[in-house]
C-alpha cells in the first residue's frame, strides 16, 4: 500500500478511490498563498503518480480530522460527486461541545438558513432573508466533566453540507442551535483547547462500480 508522509493515514484504498483520515490542522485542498500549498489533495497525488484526472470529491475544515474520500480516476470523480449532490453519502461526526445537552433530550434535527459573513470571512451566520437552508441531526452520547464545566458528546449527522454548519449550528443560541459551542472552536466562542474537537468518524457511500454502498470508520481522536 502507498504511504503517504506527514500523518495521513490510509483507510481504505481501491482501484478507483482511496479513503484517508485527514489530521486536524491540514487543509483539503490548496489555499491562498504559497504558505498554504501543503494540503490533501496534493499529498495524496503525490502518492498515487498513477491517478488521473481529480482527485478531491469533499472537503473538510482545516481545523476538522476525519474521513475524506478522493477519487483515483475521472469516472469515480463523476460518480462519487454525484453521489454527494443527490446526498446518497451518509455522514458522521463526533464532537465535544461546551455545557449539558441533556436538558435538551437525548436527540434533535437543527434546521437553520446561513450563509457567509461577507465582511468576516469565513465567518457564517443566520440569514432568514437569504440564508441557505442547512439541517443536521445529533444525538446526545454521554455527558462529562471538562477544565471548566461540564462538556457534552454529541454524533451529528449532517444533511445538508454547507460551510461551517456544524459548528454554527453548536454555537448558535437555544432553541434554534444547540447553544453550546465546539470545544476549541476560537471562530464561533468555544472554550480555549489544542485543537477543534470535531472528527468525521464515519463515511459511507455508493461504489462507484455499483453494490453494496461502502462503510469507512475511523476513531475519535478526543
Amino acid at each position: 500500500m502507498p504511504e503517504i508522509p506527514d500523518g495521513i493515514s490510509i483507510i481504505l484504498l481501491t482501484g478507483r478511490f482511496v479513503v484517508v483520515d485527514k489530521p486536524a490542522g491540514l487543509l483539503s485542498v490548496p489555499g491562498k498563498g504559497e504558505a498554504n500549498q501543503d494540503c490533501v489533495a496534493r499529498r495524496v497525488a503525490r502518492a498515487f503518480p498513477q491517478a488521473t484526472g481529480p482527485l478531491i470529491v469533499h472537503r473538510l475544515d482545516m481545523a476538522t480530522s476525519g474521513l475524506l474520500v478522493l477519487a483515483l480516476d475521472p469516472d469515480a470523480h463523476r460518480s462519487l460527486s454525484m453521489a454527494f449532490e443527490r446526498r446518497a453519502v451518509s455522514k458522521r461526526y463526533e464532537t465535544l461541545v461546551s455545557g449539558d445537552l441533556s436538558t435538551l433530550g437525548t436527540a434533535g434535527e437543527v434546521d437553520l438558513p446561513i450563509r457567509t459573513d461577507i465582511s468576516r470571512r469565513p465567518l457564517q451566520i443566520v440569514d432568514d432573508v437569504h440564508g441557505k437552508p442547512s439541517q443536521t441531526r445529533w444525538r446526545l452520547m454521554g455527558v462529562e466533566h471538562g477544565p471548566t464545566g461540564p462538556r457534552s458528546r454529541v454524533e451529528f449527522e449532517p444533511i445538508t453540507g454547507r460551510t461551517h454548519q456544524l459548528r454554527l449550528h453548536s454555537a448558535t443560541p437555544q432553541p434554534r442551535g444547540l447553544g453550546c459551542p465546539i470545544v476549541g472552536d476560537d471562530l464561533y466562542g468555544g472554550e480555549p483547547a489544542a485543537r477543534l474537537m470535531l472528527h468525521a468518524r464515519e463515511l459511507s457511500f455508493p461504489h462507484p462500480d455499483g453494490g453494496d454502498d461502502i462503510l469507512a470508520r475511523s476513531p475519535t481522536p478526543f
